[in-house]
This record gives structure tokens, C-alpha cells and sequence, in this order.
């Protein structure tokens, strides 16, 4: 039997920036297993090293100390197995919806109809069959982040990593990009690591919670969510709404001293 892709070992990672008395460490010694095909929320304050640790997942920067493992292999540098999905959309302004997905697939060296068939299928998975000719600045946010996720998943990555995607969108697109994630994810399968300030998001989602701390960041308390999918925010199990609380007092930065107000 094939063993399942997608498995991420986070050993005794450090991050430190700058040398001397200008070091900062971005992130203190974390351990983290993400097993094949899970969906994994990082959440706390800005600058807890959330979007470090997953960048060092990526392979955009390296640890000062440990290691990052995927399937076996030393994360080294960037793999076109990973995926990534950030706020800012990266989409290029002058190819099309459907340009911007076959950028993607070039990498496959796949014949022309063969290239264009799966890009259409892959915008049609996110909603965007009719708006494949349409350029970015066409396009409403959630959209845009639509045409992100499409070409993301259009390498069919093993792993899939999520910094802030939904932060720029109002709160309505927010939630219908919630399902479509969703649904995609549970099509692809791949394993996700999804960075969010959000905690209603993180639980509506993930099937593991960690928070974190204020810088150096470190992961402090650990969830399991087993509720099943779909959940609400607005009808939340009793279970989510006891963790919501714990997760919200842990983030609730420390009273200001009265003499320093």
C-alpha cells in the first residue's frame, strides 16, 4: 500500500532574525506533527511567528535550529509539491483567470488542450467557469481569492498552506469561501497548515487548533475539534463553545498598568 502524502514533522524549530544584540527570535523551539490530509489552524497575536513557522514550511525561510520533515525529506527550499495561498492574492494582473491557472500547470508540460482543460476544470471547481477571460481587476476579492485557490490546487500539492487568505474579505465572503474551501479540500485532500487571527474561523474549519503566544512565539495550548462538519458560528456545539472561551482568554493581551496609562 502507497503510504498516505502530505505528512509534516515540525522538530525543535527555532527562528531567529538579525545577529548579536540585534537578534530576535521570530519563533521559539515548536514540535508539530500535521498528519496526511488534515486540516491544521494556527491562530494568536500579530507577531507570534504564525506566519514564520509556516514559511519555514514552505521553504521561504530556513531555522536557525531543527528541522522541518515532509514525507521523509528535509524541507530545504521552496517544492512545487507545497501550495500556498496568501491574502494578497499573488495573481498576475495581465493574464486572465484562466492565464493565471495554466501559469500554474506549465510545470507539468502538459499538451495545449490538455493544459486548458484542466485549468477550466479547476476554475469551474472554485465557481469561476464563466469568468475564466476575465482579468484580475475584473474581479471582486473573494473572487480573486478564488482564482488563487483554483491555481493552487491545480498542482495537485500534497501539502497547502493558508496565510490569512480570507482577512482581506468581508464578512458574507467570507463565509461562502469557508464551504468552498471546504469542499475542495475534502476533493484534493491535501494537508493544510491555515494561519488566521480569527478564532471563530479556526474552529469552523480545522481539525486541530494551536495558539499561540506573543513573540517569541511558541505553541501554548493545543485543541482537537471533533465536531463534524459543516459547524456554525452561530449555533456552535456546546464543546466549541467552551474551547472558543479558553482560546479567547489566552489570546487577551495583559491589563496596562494603571501608572502607565
Amino acid at each position: 500500500m502507497t503510504a498516505a502524502r502530505g505528512h509534516v514533522a515540525i522538530e525543535g524549530v527555532e527562528i531567529r532574525f538579525g545577529a548579536g544584540r540585534r537578534t530576535t527570535v521570530a519563533l521559539a523551539s515548536t514540535d508539530m506533527v500535521l498528519r496526511p490530509g488534515t486540516f491544521t489552524a494556527l491562530v494568536g497575536p500579530s507577531g507570534c511567528g504564525k506566519s514564520t513557522l509556516l514559511n519555514a514550511v514552505g521553504g521561504f525561510t530556513a531555522p536557525t535550529a531543527g528541522r522541518i520533515v515532509i514525507d521523509g525529506v528535509e524541507v530545504a527550499g521552496p517544492d512545487p509539491e507545497v501550495g500556498v495561498v496568501f491574502q494578497a492574492y499573488g495573481l498576475f494582473p495581465w493574464f486572465t483567470a484562466l492565464g493565471n491557472v495554466k501559469f500554474a500547470l506549465k510545470r507539468l508540460d502538459l499538451g495545449r488542450a490538455e493544459l486548458d482543460k484542466r485549468a477550466l476544470h479547476c476554475l469551474a471547481e472554485v465557481g469561476l467557469g464563466g469568468h475564466a477571460h476575465h482579468f484580475p481587476a475584473q474581479l471582486s476579492g473573494g473572487m480573486r481569492q478564488r482564482v488563487a485557490i483554483a491555481r493552487t490546487l491545480a498542482g495537485e500539492p500534497k501539502v497547502l498552506l493558508m496565510d490569512e487568505p480570507f482577512g482581506a474579505l468581508d464578512a458574507q465572503t467570507r463565509f461562502s469561501m469557508h464551504e468552498l474551501l471546504l469542499r475542495v479540500w475534502g476533493v484534493h485532500g491535501a494537508t493544510v497548515l491555515f494561519v488566521t487571527h480569527d478564532v471563530d474561523e479556526a474552529l469552523l474549519l480545522a481539525d486541530t487548533v494551536h495558539v499561540m503566544s506573543a513573540g517569541p512565539g511558541r505553541v501554548i495550548r493545543s485543541y482537537t475539534v471533533d465536531v463534524p462538519r459543516p459547524r456554525s458560528a452561530a449555533r456552535f456545539d456546546a464543546a466549541l463553545v467552551d474551547i472558543r472561551a479558553e482560546i479567547l482568554d489566552l489570546l487577551r493581551p495583559p491589563p496596562i498598568p494603571a501608572d502607565a496609562a
